[in-house]
């Protein structure tokens, strides 16, 4: 049996300002963040993988996993044009399409998303992917995003809607070919 934990990065200064990540963007954790990553609770014998992303690995680093791998499965989407900004200036500039943009995106089999970002399809092949080269068994801990840990969640579990706040972990079990979700656990 594997037991795979899915950690969303601790919170950044843009994820208070609620705003998507800027294509060149690699926003360290705030004072916050920095905490809540400390605080987090993991099995430390557990294989440790990472985003590239500073978020990601400082997050790793602080809850005690120095030696996490880096993977780019683990990056968070591509947000195009949607980078950068928060969902009011999108509706500002782009009206309703965002919606579209966003829906399409969390489809795993739509060939839409965001205008220069990545499609649905795309962004959860490369999670499914991921997946599909974890070990048969044993303990891997993931130190990711929001959109990797939400495709996750649909791909294993057909989780369709579920709000994942900054250092919210994922805990899922898989034997057989059977996936399950065993904890939900949004930061205290």
């Amino acid at each position: 049996m594997l037991t795979l934990h899915l950690v969303r990065h601790a919170p950044t200064v843009p994820n208070a300002e609620r705003r998507y990540p800027g294509e060149e963007e690699d926003a360290p954790l705030s004072l916050e963040g920095r905490a809540l990553a400390r605080s987090l609770r993991l099995p430390r014998a557990a294989t440790a993988f990472t985003s590239p992303s500073l978020r990601a690995r400082e997050t790793a680093v602080l809850a005690g996993f120095h030696q996490a791998v880096p993977d780019p499965a683990l990056l968070e989407a591509h947000f195009g044009v949607m980078a950068g900004r928060t969902w009011g200036e999108l509706e500002e500039t782009f009206g309703e399409a965002p919606r579209a943009w966003i829906d399409a995106l969390a489809d795993p089999d739509s060939d839409a998303g965001p205008p220069g970002g990545e499609t649905g399809r795309v962004f959860h092949a490369r999670v499914r992917a991921w997946l599909a080269g974890l070990p048969e068994s044993g303990e891997v801990v993931a130190f990711t995003h929001a959109g990797p840990l939400q495709a996750a969640l649909r791909l294993t579990v057909g989780l369709r809607a579920v709000a994942t706040p900054p250092g919210t972990v994922a805990t899922l079990r898989r034997a057989g070919g059977h996936w399950w979700l065993t904890a939900l656990r949004p930061p205290d």
